[in-house]
């Protein structure tokens, strides 16, 4: 299990963060004995289990492809996850993030080495504080690489966003609710690829660019993170 923990500075972020300050992470691979790999993810007050079964036949028939194998992928926050009790199972944000999620983690993925086969992931929010797409992206990389699928890379999750008309890293709820914009970004660390990028709310081309640069830099600290949660499960 790997931790990094920030203490809190005086700024005018409302949890004391430096604009470029990372929240307290925590990453730990291999966490259910039944699923091919799992992982388990604090940032901040997002907890976050993702785990994968896979590469297995399919009988969805419609979904296979002779050439390759398929992802699938599930997010979903549990009722409890938030403070106004959610409704349970799939609404129309978490259909979007799901298929979200699926496409930032393909490129990844060398698939073509199992035709005809399925692997699925299962992202359960267990409590939300904002950013969970991106945190639960970072776990689904995790699981995957638990489990054994051959990658190119672990893609890794980060936002930027704009709050108090200043470009801020990784956004807390309150932040994430309150401010003015939100730029969610996955990449592929090795050779920088981006597999993920959206934007909502108001930027100008400058604060864009900005948090774009500083999504980046937020996904490759951790990344080291998802690597080392590895390393103290395999080994070097």
């Amino acid at each position: 299990m790997i931790i990094i923990t920030n203490d809190k500075v005086d700024s005018g972020r409302e949890d004391g963060r430096a604009f470029d300050e990372i929240r307290s992470l925590k990453i730990e691979a291999g966490v259910l004995k039944r699923a091919d790999g799992s992982a388990y993810l604090e940032v901040g007050g997002n907890k976050i289990i993702a785990a994968v079964y896979g590469p297995r036949e399919s009988y969805i028939r419609r979904l296979l492809r002779p050439d390759t194998g398929v992802i699938r992928c599930r997010y979903n926050m549990a009722p409890f996850s938030v403070d106004d009790r959610k409704r349970p199972g799939p609404d129309r944000r978490s259909t979007e993030i799901s298929k979200l999620t699926a496409e930032a983690l393909r490129p990844s993925l060398l698939l073509e080495e199992f035709p005809r086969s399925m692997v699925d992931v299962y992202i359960e929010v267990i409590e939300a504080e904002g950013g969970t797409r991106c945190a639960g992206i970072t776990a689904a990389a995790v699981a995957l690489a638990d489990a054994g699928i051959p990658m190119k890379d672990i893609v890794v999750g980060c936002a930027a966003g704009k709050n108090n008309n200043e470009i801020v890293l990784d956004l807390s709820e309150v932040e994430d609710k309150e401010g003015q914009a939100d730029v969610p970004v996955a990449i592929m660390p090795r050779t920088g690829e981006v597999t993920l990028l959206q934007s909502d709310g108001n930027l100008t081309e400058e604060e864009f660019n900005k948090a774009l640069d500083l999504a980046i830099e937020g996904c490759m600290r951790i990344s080291e993170v998802q690597r080392e949660a590895l390393k103290a499960k395999y080994g070097e």
